[in-house]
């Protein structure tokens, strides 16, 4: 009977286990048919042009994901997959699919990294294998979104040895001959599983899979069938950033460039736009064994930009664009002595025959092309290369340009006036100025009579041109002055009839009053623009005003960054004339806040008008405050201008904040001392600004103005510095923060160190515990030197740790007991310093600058420290060093310096 009852007991519970799995399992079916339904009912409202529907599915599809991450992505997945659901349906369940393993956003991104990661195995083998079998779908768009989700869940794994088998599997498919669909989206897959690894800081490709992925698609290139042929060329693309040792192997590489300059010329042109791609792209990054290929390349090109697609000639087009900016850079490392680098000086010797067909393209104009700043086509990318080209090689193109000039400039035919005027204007940056100048000379006076010319376009040409004329061969970069007393007056003349012109054309006159204004900034005696200071100012103001600023709306900044210009690199004389633009700018600004403001656009367009009347408020107060006496005429504003600034931190706009803080800390320098009065209602805005980690700029803006208020309010800043240590502090810590912004709050410690003192102190044990953690880490960052953003991050880093430590050292420099206080980092700080003269071939002349100087100040600030300064004798040679170079501060400080540790040493000795 115990028997019995034992067996009878074990039964019940294995049936209520049984009961429990049953409930789960229905549960997750009926998550899923909530998900999907009968006829994917929520996938289909979510495409509903009713806003509600809309609205209500995307609410829903949220709510599944977070409740049932499982079985939201298997739905998708099956929906995807399912043959029977309409085109869009299984289309949008893709794209939720991609969406839900991926985003911009990197802490979302680690989200759904982390969400995918804990699904189940045997739940994620399922998605996966439904992917895989997705991919002979028979309709392109579904074959295409599951290759992009098979990369998207690749990308995950792979790093982290998962899904193993993928690579194969898709290697595989590609080699299906029976099924064309299959090996088409099997290429797709490759090609965007290299895409989303391309960047990954892990080497997740091993060479034999990079030799299998470029084996895959070099057979998809030749395959007879144009849509696979696509597929391996685009594909290629992708996978090229892996092929390093591939091109390093001469046989490998020919086979590579012969079946991409075949596909170059075959008569499909999908194929040819993805192939001059992946021509422009090894141009950028595998230049130094183009010499081989070159003049097959020239040949294919030039044929393609003279009688190809459009398509297919913009492509050609860049490659040459490439060639130019990747020659360009070079030219410039060889000129400043790096040796090793190759420059095979392509562009001048494919010059004489590449300028007559890149002339050729600026007559292919399209109508009304200049009414679309979005506009590209033949035209525009030939005199764009055209002007890369003169960059390239200086004065060599001047003889080759000026013959179609010469021919063209005069024709009854718009077409060819605008294309000589373009082709003039292309080439004024790279030439020597001072050969330039007579010609400009010659030319600014032709060119002031074409903007009467009948055609906005050559109107539109001509007012850019002025405008490269300004920028490229006007002020002191000519030894023959282009812009003179004689003629300026006429020349203004014309530029500011031209504001009253088509928006587009009153644009880039706008460019070039901007740049003939930056010509006069060191100007020794009265500017020649002073007479026409008044009228320039009223003239831009104008065009910021007017009516059709609505429709072309980048008019308006155009006109107020020009009178920012204008006003920056005003003459003294001009003072008074800048003091009365400030009541006219403030209540312009004022009436800003009775714009209407009721939708998204008409908030932007209110928050856009604010930003550029800040923009314009901190020119002039920082022009008035250049001087004690116009300084002190902007006391009389202050009260006002800070009132005005507040109220635009209402505005949730990035630009609003970041141009409002920027006049703030322009007023702070001003006023000095006196905008203590100002703190109690500005340091909610300064929190909430460094606070500010989405829009990070704002945040590095608004540390800067920090450092404006120490500068400015000096001790008087103290008792407020709680809040903002705690914050900057908080900012260091947190993982959310852009590594950008770091390196300006470490510099900011020393500025707030220097302005209150001895009441530093109360933050000294938090500082130095953030500065020696990223002390370290620069330290440890130094050993990346192949990684060009790493070594520049490294270099702001090491500058805002220097400036941190200086700060400290001097602005604790009369608390007693200082050098016992500071002794247990001083250790720390100089195997800083040894670290940055181990590793000079990284550092720039700022982190040198600074280092020299904290070595300094470290040896100034602190007593008894002879004996350990004696135990790095790479200190003195780091001195040395820094003696021996050209820069005349570097030579200054490290002389000062050296007076200092040597009056240390001799301390020592002495003792």
């Amino acid at each position: 009977m115990e028997a019995k009852s034992t067996t009878v007991l074990f039964e019940v519970e294995r049936i209520e286990a049984i009961k429990h799995t049953c409930i789960r399992v229905t549960t997750q079916v009926e998550r899923e048919k909530r998900l999907v339904g009968a006829d994917g009912y929520i996938l289909q409202e979510a495409q509903s042009a009713d806003a509600t529907l809309r609205d209500d599915a995307e609410r829903k599809l949220r709510h599944l994901q977070t409740t049932d991450a499982a079985g939201f992505l298997r739905s998708l997945s099956r929906e995807l997959a399912s043959a029977e659901k309409p085109v869009d349906t299984r289309r949008l369940a893709g794209l939720i699919l991609k969406n839900a393993l991926d985003a911009k956003d990197e802490k979302r991104k680690a989200e759904l990294v982390s969400q995918w990661l804990a699904v189940e195995a045997s739940v994620k083998e399922e998605i996966k294998n439904s992917l895989l079998a997705t991919l002979p779908a028979e309709i392109s768009e579904v074959r295409q979104t599951a290759a992009m989700v098979i990369a998207k869940v690749g990308a995950i794994e792979l790093p982290l040895k998962g899904w193993p088998q993928l690579l194969e599997s898709l290697v595989r498919a590609s080699e299906t001959t029976s099924h064309p669909l299959l090996v088409q989206a099997a290429l797709f897959a490759l090609g965007y599983v290299c895409e989303e690894l391309a960047d990954h800081e892990l080497e997740v490709l091993q060479k034999e899979d990079i030799d299998r992925i470029l084996t895959a698609v070099a057979q998809g290139i030749k395959s007879g069938n144009m849509d696979i042929k696509l597929a391996g060329t685009e594909a290629l693309y992708n996978a090229l950033e892996f092929a390093q040792s591939n091109f390093e192997r001469e046989g490998e590489r020919d086979y590579l460039m012969q079946i991409i300059c075949e596909a170059a010329e075959c008569n499909d042109e999908r194929v040819q736009v993805a192939a001059f791609s992946c021509l422009v792209s090894i141009a950028g990054a595998y230049y130094e064994i183009l010499p081989a290929y070159i003049g097959h390349i020239f040949e294919i090109s030039t044929r393609a930009i003279r009688a190809s697609d459009e398509n297919v000639a913009l492509q050609a087009i860049e490659f040459w664009s490439t060639i130019c900016e990747e020659e360009i850079e070079r030219k410039d490392l060889v000129e400043e002595g790096h040796a090793s680098v190759l420059h095979h000086r392509f562009v001048s010797q494919a010059l004489p025959h590449l300028t007559p067909i890149l002339l050729e393209t600026l007559l292919k104009q399209e109508e009304d092309q200049d009414l679309d700043e979005c506009a590209w086509n033949l035209s525009m990318a030939g005199g764009t290369c055209l002007g890369y080209a003169a960059v390239a090689v200086g004065d060599e193109i001047v003889p080759l340009v000026m013959p179609f000039i010469q021919e063209n400039i005069s024709q009854t035919d718009w077409h060819n006036r605008e294309a000589a005027t373009f082709a003039f204007g292309s080439i004024l940056e790279g030439p020597n100025p001072q050969n330039l100048a007579p010609m400009c000379d010659q030319a600014l006076q032709f060119l002031l009579q074409a903007m009467k010319d009948p055609s906005n376009q050559v109107k539109d040409t001509t007012a850019w041109t002025i405008g490269r004329i300004c920028e490229f061969c006007h002020g002191e970069k000519g030894g023959h002055q282009v812009i003179r007393a004689d003629n300026i007056q006429t020349i203004l003349a014309v530029l500011l009839e031209g504001l009253k012109g088509e928006p587009h054309v009153a644009e880039k006159i706008c460019g070039a009053i901007h740049y003939l204004a930056a010509g006069f900034e060191d100007v020794a005696e009265q500017s020649p623009l002073t007479p026409y200071f008044q009228s320039l100012l009223q003239g831009l103001l104008e065009a910021a005003d007017r009516a059709d600023n609505a429709q072309y709306t980048s008019l308006r900044s155009s006109a107020y960054e020009a009178l920012n210009e204008v006003v920056r690199c005003s003459s003294a004389e001009t003072s008074e004339t800048v003091n009365q633009m400030i009541p006219l700018v403030m209540q312009k600004l004022a009436e800003t806040f009775s714009m209407p403001a009721v939708t998204a656009f008409d908030r932007e367009k209110q928050g856009e008008l604010q930003g550029l009347l800040c923009g314009v408020l901190q020119v002039i107060i920082q022009k008035l405050s250049l001087k004690d006496e116009t300084k002190h005429s902007l006391q009389s504003f202050a009260d006002q201008m800070m009132e005005l600034f507040l109220h635009v931190f209402a505005c949730r706009s990035a630009t609003v904040h970041e141009e409002a803080m920027l006049a703030i800390g322009a007023l702070a320098y001003a006023v000095g001392e006196s905008f203590e009065k100002y703190m109690a209602g500005f340091l909610p805005y300064l929190l909430t600004g460094l606070k500010n980690f989405s829009e990070y700029q704002v945040c590095t803006v608004t540390v800067g103005v920090v450092g404006d208020l120490s500068r400015a309010l000096e001790s008087k800043l103290a008792p407020h510095c709680d809040s903002i240590m705690v914050q900057l502090l908080q900012d260091l810590q947190s993982d959310d923060m852009h590594r950008s912004v770091k390196p300006a709050i470490l510099s900011c410690f020393g500025d707030i160190a220097l302005a209150i003192g001895a009441d530093f102190a109360n933050y000294l044990p938090y500082a130095m515990q953030m500065l020696q953690s990223a002390s370290q880490l620069s330290i440890e960052t130094s050993n990346w030197a192949d990684d060009e953003g790493l070594v520049d991050y490294n270099n702001s880093l090491r500058t805002g740790i220097c400036e941190a430590y200086s700060g400290i050292l001097v602005g604790l420099r009369d608390v007693p007991g200082r050098s016992e206080g500071f002794r247990p980092y001083a250790d720390n700080i100089l195997s800083f310093i040894d670290s940055i003269n181990n590793h000079r071939e990284q550092v720039n002349e700022e982190v040198t600058r600074a280092t020299i100087a904290l070595l300094g100040d470290l040896a100034d600030a602190l007593d008894g420290m002879g004996a350990l300064f004696r135990s790095k004798p790479s200190l003195q040679d780091f001195v040395v060093y820094c003696m021996s170079l050209e820069d005349l501060q570097i030579r200054q400080t490290a002389g000062w310096a050296t007076e200092v540790l040597q009056r240390r040493l001799q301390e020592a000795g002495a003792s």
